[in-house]
């Protein structure tokens, strides 16, 4: 059975076939070579070793069928040794297991990189669960459901990875999660946490699009015409950064009537056009404008669509903007500046990824990241990563991908690769065969990898 083409559903019924309620698929540190806990599982693992673009020697992929809510739930670890895999637990629709796989692997790597970048100790990792047809997650005992097993997931997982928020997930979504596990972030904050990590996401693109006008010379967002694509969570408050700086006006589309209709309510007066459009409808792309911020889902940046492309600056805060990141990287029209996604999106990892360290306001550990003189902040690394493409010859997404992938090589100060001996630890202890219930795990021996 090729499980590749076949829905995440089918995966649940496979594993209920076998009597299994957990399975993974790992990358042995030693050879290299992956690892499944099941033979079911063989057609994942021979679609990533023909894999060159998504399957990047990630650590590890974990599954569960949630207990009470029957969803697919995942936890994809790409890199650990600036420190354990951070990133938010996405809850989406999708219709081949392969575009869930995919997007759990592009999106830790992402993860990884950004935090490299960012000069946090974290690595790279993500979640994903997959929303199935007909149900109604407007549902609050649902999604309770779906993500109180989420957080059993996590504790189970034994902190190889920390979740936090990412798309249709809510801060209330957040303390589900946290009822049921401790390694998660992005807490609401009566629970003394850091909270929604949008408002700083969109100031921090913002900050990044303004060092992207000063390395071209185009002057302050005074004045410019902006294209949105998708006006939710973080549009909403990026809007209004936008208009603090006086742009001129601003064009947007989304899939979601609520999400425009939510923006129109906030902003009665700004000088707005936002259209409600049909999912894959990319057409806010090729928009007359200045900027395009590309802010939906990942993947709209593509061989079809970057050609049309008629902005000088284009930076957004999706995660996985370019479909075929060295390939599409090279399409932009000459003139028109690319700004990586993970190196301008930064903010909502650099929001939640400290909270152990404890909650201040106004942290300048947080505020730092956008102010313009700090070496490692957005407008500063922006720079000198244009600068370095300027140089070399290539792309800032390709400059962006090399330093990024230095930096996640160099281990945590204190910890070292310590998911790396998490994930060692469950797949020699069988942590597919253990439950909920199970009072402890046996003690195992772990090797050291370097």
């Amino acid at each position: 059975m090729n499980l590749w083409q076949l829905s995440p559903d089918a995966l649940i019924k496979l594993m209920k076939e076998h009597q299994q309620k957990r399975a993974f698929v790992v990358t042995n540190p030693s050879t290299g070579e992956l690892q499944a806990s099941h033979p079911f599982l063989q057609s994942i693992v021979e679609a990533l070793q023909a894999d060159t673009r998504d399957y990047q020697e990630h650590q590890g992929m974990f599954f569960e069928i949630g207990v009470k809510s029957n969803h697919l739930l995942g936890t994809f670890i790409h890199r650990t040794i600036r420190g354990q895999g951070a990133g938010g637990v996405r809850l989406w629709h999708y219709q081949k297991l392969e575009d869930y796989i995919r997007d759990g692997l592009r999106l830790s790597r992402g993860m990884g990189q950004k935090c490299a970048l960012a000069g946090l100790w974290w690595g790279g990792g993500k979640g994903v669960i997959a929303r199935q047809e007909e149900k109604d997650y407007h549902d609050p005992i649902l999604r309770q459901a779906i993500y109180q097993d989420y957080g059993h997931f996590l504790s189970g997982l034994k902190g190889c990875y920390v979740t936090a928020e990412d798309a249709g997930t809510t801060p209330e979504d957040m303390a589900h999660i946290f009822s049921t596990t401790r390694h998660t972030t992005c807490i609401p904050s009566q629970f003394g946490g850091s909270g929604n990590p949008s408002i700083l996401t969109a100031a921090g693109v913002v900050v990044a699009i303004e060092a992207a006008l000063e390395y071209l010379d185009l002057g302050t967002l005074e004045g410019k015409t902006i294209a949105m694509q998708g006006t939710g969570n973080v549009s909403y408050y990026m809007i209004a950064e936008l208009l603090k700086r006086k742009v001129a006006n601003i064009v947007g589309s989304d899939i979601n009537v609520a999400a425009i209709e939510k923006v129109k309510y906030k902003y009665p007066t700004a000088p707005l056009n936002l259209q409600v459009v049909e999912r894959g409808d990319n057409s806010i792309l090729k928009e007359n404008c200045d900027i395009l911020i590309p802010n939906a889902l990942g993947g709209s940046l593509d061989a079809n669509t970057i050609p049309e492309i008629q902005a000088k600056v284009v930076c957004g805060a999706a995660n996985n903007q370019l479909e075929n990141p060295k390939q599409d990287a090279k399409l932009f029209p000459k003139g028109t500046l690319y700004v990586p996604d993970f190196l301008a999106n930064r903010m909502g990892i650099v929001n939640c990824a400290n909270e152990q360290y404890g909650i201040i306001e106004n942290d300048p550990f947080i505020s730092s990241h956008l102010e313009r003189e700090m070496p490692t902040g957005i407008y500063q690394r922006c720079l000198e990563i244009f600068q370095r493409a300027k140089h070399s010859g290539r792309t800032p997404v390709e400059e962006a991908e090399q330093l990024a992938d230095e930096l996640s090589l160099e281990p945590h100060p204190i910890w070292g690769n310590r998911g790396q001996f998490i994930i060692d630890f469950l797949v020699q202890s069988g942590w597919t065969q253990f439950s909920r219930s199970s009072v402890g795990m046996p003690i195992v021996t772990l090797q050291h990898h370097e």
